[in-house]
């Protein structure tokens, strides 16, 4: 048995550079072409490339079982994730039916002016991001808020998710609590503090730039104040329809935020809100206690008689999250096969061998991050397999480990959110009802934070030389 399973491996050859080109190409001219030109459904696009890359690999002779174990390990992988997507499904729902999202909004819309829309919402999804260490979570709870604001002031729907996923990347790369900054710092082999200390050099001037930019797009929107009779109109159904005491409807938020705070991990934290919500939801709000269970998998519309909010009330509920979470999965296979038959590596280690420079070097790590989420559709992935590929050539460059691990960040967490079928782009456009083409170019931080970073590496400008011993 042990002398056929040595044959079977030997058999396994890993691909020419050629051949790994010619594989990856195919996968983005296929997605390309069939996204903007030929408009086929993405869980098509992505059923077809997993052909085009199993055809690949056994040409390389792994068997049929082989390519199904990769797939399997690349969705065992992203299962933490994937509970994730179906408790925001849920916190959504519960959520709603406690009138937290109803409280929020109801003081939201006397509180927020439009000139600043953008500009506080952007802080107030760092702060939560930072505060929770998820992005997920903050785009799912107080993000779902301001996108109903923003429809009922009239604020293109676009630029708000742009501002919100801007908001929430911030905080998901910056705070202790957040898993891809512990990912990135482990991979790497730095210190948490060291690694978040390296990414304050591009993160905070890209988020100065960030604020700039939506400071001054909420001006255009200054006149956009809705006429105080439709903020009466909305108010009033909303009072009909719930009880609005923000000591109370504001508890599973605060339960969330004060068990990520305390380390609790997001499933855990985001099980007790849900919880919660259906509590206040049946006991304060005199919900039906089936109806209240029902949401939970298919929340259904209000009717309250203003139709974007009731379409605001039936959101939520783990059938919502069906379309994201079955891409998510069939990305997660694609960019398993890609990286354990290392069509994705050979062409990287092709690539570093020719790298000289610092400032090519911490560009190459940025697009290989990019390229990475691309071909494997998760930020965890990626980050490790960049840490593994690039960390002798910044040794051998004498930069601090936490230079790789930014660098990795700014390729990996930073562009997820920008790629459809990334697990957090296919999220967010689920969540927040925009699709990732659509609010992209308004992401301005996930967009400015990696161009910061070669700007400033291409000056000499926060380059952390390696210390004698890392941190």
């Amino acid at each position: 048995m042990t002398q056929t399973n040595s044959l079977k491996q030997e058999d396994r050859k890993e691909p020419s550079i050629l051949q790994a080109i010619i594989c990856l190409l195919g996968v983005f001219l296929m997605i390309s072409l069939g996204l903007f030109v030929l408009e086929i459904h993405i869980h098509t696009i992505i059923f077809i490339c997993l052909l085009w890359v199993g055809i690949h690999s056994a040409m390389l002779g792994h068997t049929f079982t082989d390519i199904q174990h990769m797939m399997n390990t690349g969705i065992s992988h992203a299962l933490p994730a994937i509970y994730i997507f179906i408790l925001v499904g849920m916190i959504i729902a519960s959520f709603m039916h406690s009138g937290t999202i109803a409280s929020l909004l109801y003081y939201g819309l006397e509180l927020l002016n439009p000139t600043v829309f953008l500009a506080i919402g952007l802080i107030l999804c760092s702060l939560m991001s930072l505060a929770t260490g998820t992005s997920w979570g903050t785009v799912g709870t107080i993000g779902v808020v301001l996108i109903s604001i923003a429809e009922a002031i009239g604020i293109p729907l676009v630029i708000v998710a742009g501002m919100i996923v801007s908001g929430a990347t911030f905080g998901d790369k910056l705070s202790p609590m957040s898993d891809t900054t512990n990912l990135a710092a482990i991979s790497a082999g730095t210190n948490l503090y060291r690694h978040i200390y390296a990414m304050l050099y591009t993160t905070i001037p890209a988020f100065i730039l960030t604020l700039i930019l939506f400071i001054f797009v909420g001006l255009q929107y200054e006149d956009y104040a809705l006429p105080a009779e439709e903020i009466t109109a909305i108010q009033t159904v909303l009072t009909s329809t719930f009880q609005l005491n923000l000591w109370v409807t504001s508890l599973p938020l605060l339960c969330m935020l004060g068990m990520s705070i305390k380390n609790y991990s997001a499933a855990i934290s985001m099980s007790c809100s849900i919880v919660l919500a259906m509590v206040i939801a049946i006991f304060y709000q005199e919900r039906n206690f089936i109806e209240v269970l029902n949401a939970l998998w298919l929340n259904q519309p209000g009717s309250t008689g203003i139709d974007h909010i009731d379409s605001l009330l039936g959101r939520g509920g783990i059938y919502s999250m069906a379309w994201t979470l079955l891409l998510s999965i069939m990305a997660l296979a694609l960019g398993s096969i890609l990286h354990h038959a290392k069509f994705l590596s050979v062409i990287l280690e092709h690539v570093i061998l020719r790298i000289k420079r610092v400032r090519t070097l911490i560009v190459t790590t940025i697009v290989s991050g990019f390229i990475s989420n691309i071909g494997m559709g998760e930020a965890y992935i990626s980050i490790i397999l960049n840490c593994q590929l690039f960390k002798d050539a910044y040794h051998k460059a004498q930069l601090d480990s936490a230079m790789l691990s930014r660098s990795v960040e700014e390729g990996a967490t930073m562009t997820t959110a920008l790629i459809p079928w990334t697990t957090a782009g296919a999220f967010y456009a689920a969540t927040l009802g925009i699709s990732v083409l659509e609010y992209a170019p308004y992401a301005f931080l996930n967009v400015l934070n990696p161009i910061v970073s070669v700007v400033m590496a291409s000056l000499g400008i926060g380059l952390l030389q390696r210390l004698r011993v890392d941190a």
